[in-house]
C-alpha cells in the first residue's frame, strides 16, 4: 500500500512540476485570448496603417475567428462587412485581389477589405479609435450625428453615453479585447 501511495505522490509532483514549468515558460494567457490569422492581420494592418490589435479585437467580437459567417442582417466573413459597405469599399479601394464572392469564405480578402474600411473610418474620425469602433458597428453617418448633436462626445471614458445599446456594448467589448491583446502580446504582433 505504501509503494502505491508513493507512486501516486511522485506522479502528482511530476504533473504539478510540468504544469508549473509550462505556466511560467509560456504566455499562458494567450491560450484564452488567441489571435488567429496573424499573418493576414499583420500584413493588411501594416499596409493600411491600422493597429493590428484593433483588427484582432474586432474579428474576435464579430465572429471569434470563425470563417464563412453570415449574420442575420447579411454581414459577411470574419469582419462581418455589410454587403452595401463592402461594395462601396471595393469600389473605393480598387483592390485587385478582392471581390464580393471571396469576402465570405476567404479570410485574407475579408481582412484586407475590413482593414481598408477601418483605415477609411480612421480618416473620417481623425484617428479617434473609439469613434472608429462605434462607426464600424453603427455606421459613420450615425456616429457623425451623435457627435454633431452632442449625444456622445466620442471619448472612450464616455462610452456609456452612446445612444444605441448595441453599439455601446459592441464598443465596450472591442476595447476589452483590444486591451487584453495588448497586455498579453505586447509588441510581439
Amino acid at each position: 500500500m505504501l509503494k502505491w501511495l508513493l507512486k501516486k505522490r511522485v506522479l502528482l509532483l511530476l504533473f504539478v512540476g510540468f504544469t508549473a514549468i509550462l505556466f511560467f515558460s509560456t504566455n499562458w494567457m494567450s491560450w484564452f485570448y488567441p489571435i488567429h490569422f496573424k499573418n493576414e492581420i499583420r500584413k493588411h494592418s501594416y499596409t493600411y496603417q491600422v493597429d493590428p490589435y484593433l483588427v484582432a479585437a474586432i474579428i474576435r467580437v464579430e465572429t471569434n475567428y470563425k470563417t464563412g459567417r453570415e449574420s442575420k442582417k447579411g454581414a459577411i466573413g470574419l469582419m462581418q462587412l455589410m454587403p452595401d459597405t463592402a461594395r462601396w469599399a471595393l469600389e473605393q479601394a480598387k483592390l485587385p485581389d478582392v471581390s464580393m464572392s471571396r469576402l465570405k469564405n476567404e479570410p485574407s480578402a475579408n481582412i484586407e477589405l475590413g482593414v481598408w474600411y477601418l483605415h477609411s473610418l480612421s480618416g473620417q474620425f481623425d484617428g479617434n479609435r473609439t469613434a472608429v469602433i462605434a462607426a464600424y458597428n453603427a455606421g459613420p453617418g450615425m456616429v457623425q450625428r451623435w457627435l454633431a448633436d452632442g449625444s456622445w462626445n466620442g471619448r472612450e471614458e464616455d462610452i456609456k453615453n452612446i445612444p444605441f445599446g448595441e453599439t455601446r456594448h459592441y464598443v465596450q467589448r472591442v476595447i476589452y479585447y483590444y486591451n487584453q491583446y495588448t497586455d498579453i502580446y505586447g509588441d510581439v504582433f
